[in-house]
């Protein structure tokens, strides 16, 4: 079965700065499905109707994270902020309902110097989430982040991401594996998928450094990495967390080539 990828539309079609207008431009290029980041700039029924329109299925939003202009960005880690953790979970499970969406990515924050207090409240609420996203029949994802891309982000390790998915045991969290993010963080991708996988509830990719195209010049072999997350039987959505090197409809004559489905 060939491997199924995804639109990300808050990195793909900036030929427009409209969230809602990129549900079509995805549908237009031939997309199934959909993943974004934070849609709640937008009233939900708007986004609701975009997606409808357009007949995509919705894969994946992260949580609702605050304020990104103070710095924000989410508030799992956040000792003193469980409320607005638990606010920015609800948010993002109404959002998560209305567009059918059966993923969410609950994001930790940024920690100047991350101590034990970090690491017993970032626990604390992962749990609590879990416990939330098995009553509403979600799955929640927590995501290694590499600190060139987000400086100071608090969940930056990709085993001690792996460790707190193991050690809580829901089915309701899983791994999200970006191997942009792996890739930077420790390499090793062939024995990280493998080790992972079993793991992993949803994944996203991106060539390294430039978070272009797969097919672009780079570190990662992404002909290579697919066979591997086929031999290892992957059939989950691959989100395209890229940033096209040119226009978007221009840089998708990659997917013809490496044999996977929109």
């Amino acid at each position: 079965m060939a491997l199924r990828v995804c639109a990300n539309l808050s990195f793909m079609f900036q030929e427009t700065t409209s969230l809602i207008e990129r549900y079509a431009l995805a549908k237009e290029a031939g997309f199934r499905a959909v993943e974004c980041a934070f849609p709640y700039e937008y009233p939900l029924e708007e986004v609701i109707q975009a997606k409808e329109r357009a007949g995509v299925d919705q894969i994946l939003i992260n949580v609702f994270v605050g304020d990104t202009s103070k710095g924000e960005l989410g508030f799992a880690a956040i000792p003193g902020q469980e409320e607005k953790f638990k606010e920015s979970l609800n948010l993002a499970i109404k959002y998560a309902k209305g567009l059918h969406c059966k993923r969410i990515h609950v994001m930790s924050g940024r920690v100047d110097n991350p101590s034990s207090v970090n690491d017993d409240t970032y626990e604390k609420n992962i749990k609590y989430a879990a416990s939330l996203f098995e009553k509403e029949g979600i799955v929640g994802l927590i995501e290694p982040i590499n600190p060139h891309s987000v400086p100071k982000y608090y969940m930056n390790n990709f085993t001690k991401g792996l460790d707190i998915v193991r050690r809580i045991n829901s089915p309701n969290l899983r791994l999200m594996m970006d191997l942009f993010h792996v890739q930077h963080l420790q390499g090793d991708l062939t024995h990280t998928i493998k080790t992972a996988l079993p793991y992993v509830g949803h994944i996203q990719i991106a060539q390294v450094p430039n978070r272009n195209e797969p097919d672009t010049p780079g570190e990662v072999n992404y002909s290579y990495i697919f066979d591997v997350l086929k031999d290892n039987g992957y059939d989950g959505w691959i989100g395209l967390e890229y940033k096209p090197a040119k226009g978007t409809k221009e840089g998708l004559k990659w997917i013809q080539n490496y044999r996977v489905t929109q």
